[in-house]
């Protein structure tokens, strides 16, 4: 309903101006990954079963990572919400974490519509929306917010991308 895109947007907007206006510090500690990929996945669970878009994870258990739990969770939400929003029925969804030397990589990938190399810069900038997508439900602060959440903890997101062919986003925290 409008209500609840509304309620959505005002939600995205207060997260986003609170975190850019230092009221909201992040608080790095040691914690499972697994908590919070699984936290992030409960949030698309039911959107992803009513398009019935198969979601796969592989991520190992033990792995302990210095992160923000709560707004890692909340980044990495954003990107999957994405995911299930742009990736027709009966599409799929894979999460996976890396551990390489210096970073973590928590990546999406999907097989959803994908994203043009000239608008693959463009997607992280606050409100911006491709043309092609204004069907879709959506403000355009996801991915913003999600950059603003990861960057502040010293890490990066990257996106691999072709139209038609899907896409990838990674989020890479640093291990130390």
């Amino acid at each position: 309903s409008q209500t609840d895109k509304l309620d959505f947007l005002f939600q995205a907007l207060v997260k986003t101006s609170r975190l850019e206006t230092g009221v909201i510090q992040l608080d790095k500690k040691p914690g499972r990954l697994f908590d919070t990929v699984a936290q992030a996945m409960s949030g698309i669970v039911y959107a992803a079963e009513k398009k019935e878009i198969v979601v796969s994870v592989d991520c190992p258990e033990d792995l302990t990572v210095f992160h923000d739990s709560k707004w890692t969770s909340e980044a990495l939400f954003n990107l999957l919400d994405n995911a299930v929003k742009y990736t027709p029925a009966g599409g799929k969804i894979a999460v996976s974490v890396v551990l390489w030397e210096m970073y973590v990589e928590i990546k999406v990938a999907d097989t959803g519509k994908g994203i043009s190399e000239s608008n693959q810069a463009a997607i992280f900038r606050r409100f911006y929306r491709e043309e092609e997508v204004h069907e879709q439900q959506g403000v355009g602060i996801g991915l913003y917010l999600a950059r603003e959440i990861v960057t502040r903890q010293g890490g990066y997101i990257k996106v691999v991308s072709e139209p038609g062919k899907g896409s990838e986003f990674s989020i890479m925290l640093p291990t130390k």
